[in-house]
């Protein structure tokens, strides 16, 4: 088997999206190849859907039905379990690809003996094949045989793992598979599976189209998902010690768990919930001080956050409450100067 293509599905049966996806992997150009489409224990008519395409295309399409909601890291942990291919490639089922995605990625891997390729996507609002605005998702600095360097450039920026296609040997070699349970898993993954690769390149090229609707991951806030982007990153450091790197790698480990377990938490949070909550931000004060109490000397840091967000973090650091007060009067005071220009 060439490849196989996992595919975590959980409540996609609306809107004709899991049908879109499907029907791109299916007119994938690679052969032999599988879908393993894993159903995450939905409550719609998903496993109904899939289970159609396993009859009409017995020979490419297997399904899964998890018995537990084990969110998109678990569902993808069950189809690496049972994946034959050279080749594993995971896709999100409210996306869709390029008939030659995989074509391509592939040849790229073949022709230059890398162990993992990757390429850039395109954002769509909805389901067409013409490319929308082409997003770059890694660069051509990080490609290539893999040194120390650009090891610590892809934790910085590990890029999105549904672009890329992986060999399945390494991940096996090396026991790679994901968080169970949480959102953003591909928080603690990606810079994990990327340091076990020693080959990485990229075709320059939008082959992923990347579905753009309210109901996905990246555009709903809660405290739970807070905390689950929190988890994902104690879970990055705790697999960074047990691998062996986090001492050669801890300045780019620093940076990358206070981007992502402070400020990304922090901001997304006070801008998108209406009923904020103390506990939270005590929370984010006691974890970053407990792994990285000195994040704010880091150069990454000084150099890669804007002089308002290092500001307003400083001020987190010293009292949460003063810059829970200071950022509501912010934002109350942009919103008033806004209203007021409009007017005019």
């Amino acid at each position: 088997m060439k490849l196989s293509i996992i595919v975590p599905v959980y409540n996609m049966a609306g809107d004709g999206k899991l049908e879109y996806c499907m029907d791109s992997l299916l007119a994938q150009r690679v052969s032999p190849f599988e879908v393993i489409a894993v159903d995450d224990c939905s409550t719609d008519d998903s496993l109904t859907i899939l289970k159609e395409y396993e009859k009409k295309h017995p020979e490419i399409v297997k399904v899964i039905s998890s018995d537990v909601n084990r969110k998109q890291g678990g569902a993808r942990n069950l189809g690496l379990d049972v994946a034959s291919g050279e080749w594993i490639g995971m896709i999100d089922s409210d996306d869709w690809i390029a008939p030659d995605f995989y074509e391509k990625l592939i040849s790229k891997a073949e022709v230059t003996g890398a162990d993992v390729v990757g390429c850039d996507y395109t954002l769509v609002s909805t389901h067409t094949m013409l490319p929308g605005k082409t997003v770059q998702n890694n660069d051509d600095s990080q490609t290539g045989i893999l040194t120390s360097e650009k090891y610590k450039s892809l934790i910085l920026r590990p890029g999105s793992m549904v672009i890329k296609v992986y060999k399945r040997s390494v991940i096996e070699a090396n026991h790679l598979r994901f968080p169970e349970g949480i959102f953003y898993e591909d928080n603690c993954a990606s810079p994990i599976w990327m340091m076990c690769f020693k080959q990485f390149e990229k075709v320059n090229e939008p082959l992923y189209y990347y579905y753009q609707h309210e109901a996905s991951t990246v555009h709903v806030v809660s405290e739970e998902r807070c905390h689950h982007r929190m988890k994902s990153m104690e879970l990055l450091l705790d697999e960074a010690k047990k691998r062996g790197f986090y001492e050669k790698y801890q300045k780019e480990l620093e940076f990358r768990f206070s981007e992502l377990y402070l400020k990304n938490t922090l901001f997304s949070y006070m801008q998108g919930t209406q009923k904020k909550q103390m506990r939270l931000l005590k929370e984010l004060a006691v974890g970053i001080k407990k792994s990285f109490p000195e994040f704010e000397q880091n150069e990454y840091y000084i150099s890669g956050t804007d002089d308002e967000q290092r500001k307003l973090l400083h001020m987190f650091m010293k009292s949460e409450y003063i810059f829970m007060v200071y950022y509501e009067l912010l934002q109350f005071y942009r919103t008033y100067i806004r209203k007021r220009i409009s007017k005019k």
